[in-house]
């Protein structure tokens, strides 16, 4: 008889997770089954998915409002610091499993469990980003992941196990696809999609409209920034949660968001999702053209090249890595002078920017200007080039083939040009 007493899982009250409840208690000795659901902005029914969780089998229900939380100090996290994976992909499902997995594994401390469970594939990220968060807290709890011990091969035998012992589900064998959903995002796997020369159908998207349908009149809005953060929409103040859903509805109205995607997953299977971010990709936008206003050339191209490394941590489930720690440390760094506004034109699935201001900006007018006035003295560029090229003119008249006596050569002067002719 297995020696699990108490196991938590981590519970959604979708197809994947109604079914490993009755099939814990089937496998594990009747042992008992806690369900923790943390709310990351799904839009559930908590009492429902409550209800469905007891009448399982559960011997009870924890549910948590990580909705403020999972924007605050994940969402705006990985926009500071620019985390895209693979240049596109906004990580909402990834940002979401160190936070549920965190809060899964302090309430089985809390209730003595001595086993963790979740509803991941064998197939993809999650079961790494879950058990990872697990093994950063609770190393000496017990893991069990379903789909690498059951029978159960695809959301067809999922559907007749959940049949066969009355779990009532919401997905048919007419629907089979496989989404995820959070304040962040909404993404689509599965089904037609799984075959990358289909087309999304029409009515798969939830949050963003299809382009095609969207208001014939471009919406514009005003983003503000203090230290890196989004703190105001059209100048009135939002806090993170209210930011993000007014963002989604603002956005997703305009068709903006959307994202097709062949990826390659942590486990080396290349896989193909769908998503929905209307806020998210705004935002983005929004505080990557802030960045170029006010943070240095050099600062700012090494952040673009850490923001690589960071999305890849994230993606690969090490939220909790010293590495995605550190490299947060610096982002804090470079986010106190990201304070401003910028302007930003939604219109038919796009959005650009077209207007930004900062006080710490480091555009200056007369600088960049090509009228009069301009505090720039163009003949100082002729010693900044001959010093910034130096090297080459050094390795050019050390060849072989130049046959002008080097030691007669200033370098540091246009070779065959008289000393003090800068004309």
């Amino acid at each position: 008889m297995s020696s699990v007493k108490k196991v938590v899982l981590a519970y959604s009250g979708g197809l994947d997770t109604s079914i490993i409840i009755p099939w814990l208690k089937e496998h594990y000795g009747d042992a008992e089954v806690i369900a923790f659901c943390g709310d990351v902005g799904q839009g559930d029914d908590y009492d429902a998915v409550k209800k469905k969780a007891l009448d399982t089998g559960a011997s009870k229900c924890i549910v948590k409002d990580l909705r403020e939380e999972f924007v605050r100090d994940y969402c705006f996290k990985a926009l500071a610091a620019g985390a895209i994976y693979e240049d596109r992909y906004l990580l909402g499902t990834a940002l979401a499993r160190p936070l549920l997995a965190y809060h899964q594994t302090q309430v089985a401390l809390e209730e003595g469990a001595d086993a963790l469970s979740h509803g991941a594939t064998g197939k993809g990220n999650d079961q790494v980003r879950f058990e990872v968060t697990y093994g950063a807290f609770a190393p000496h709890l017990t893991v069990i992941a379903p789909w690498r011990e059951w029978d159960i091969r695809s959301r067809e035998d999922a559907l007749d196990y959940a049949d066969k012992h009355a779990v009532p589900v919401e997905s048919s064998k007419k629907d089979l696809y496989s989404r995820d959903g959070n304040l962040w995002h909404l993404s689509h796997e599965g089904d037609i999609l799984e075959n990358v020369w289909n087309a999304p159908k029409k009515e798969m998207f939830k949050l963003t409209v299809d382009p095609m349908d969207a208001p014939d009149e471009p919406e514009t809005i005003v983003l503000a920034f203090e230290q890196g953060v989004p703190v105001a929409l059209n100048g009135t103040r939002l806090g993170p949660v209210e930011m993000v859903e007014t963002l989604n509805r603002v956005a997703g109205a305009h068709g903006v968001g959307r994202l097709d995607l062949v990826e390659n997953r942590l486990v080396g299977i290349k896989s193909r999702g769908v998503y929905e971010t209307p806020a998210g990709t705004v935002l983005h936008l929004a505080h990557r053209e802030l960045e170029r206003l006010v943070l240095d050339r050099d600062t700012l191209h090494f952040k673009q090249s850490i923001s690589v490394r960071y999305a890849q941590l994230v993606y690969d489930g090490l939220w909790f890595s010293t590495l995605r720690e550190a490299l947060a440390a610096f982002v804090d760094e470079t986010e106190k002078e990201v304070s401003g506004e910028v302007r930003i034109r939604l219109y038919k699935g796009v959005a650009d920017a077209n207007g930004r201001r900062s006080d710490s900006s480091l555009y200056r007018e007369d600088l960049a200007t090509f009228g009069e006035g301009m505090a720039y003295d163009h003949a100082d560029a002729g010693g900044f080039i001959r010093l910034y090229g130096l090297p080459e003119r050094v390795r050019a008249l050390t060849r072989d083939k130049v046959t002008v006596d080097v030691k007669a050569v200033d370098i540091t002067r246009p070779v065959g040009k008289p000393e003090g002719d800068e004309k």
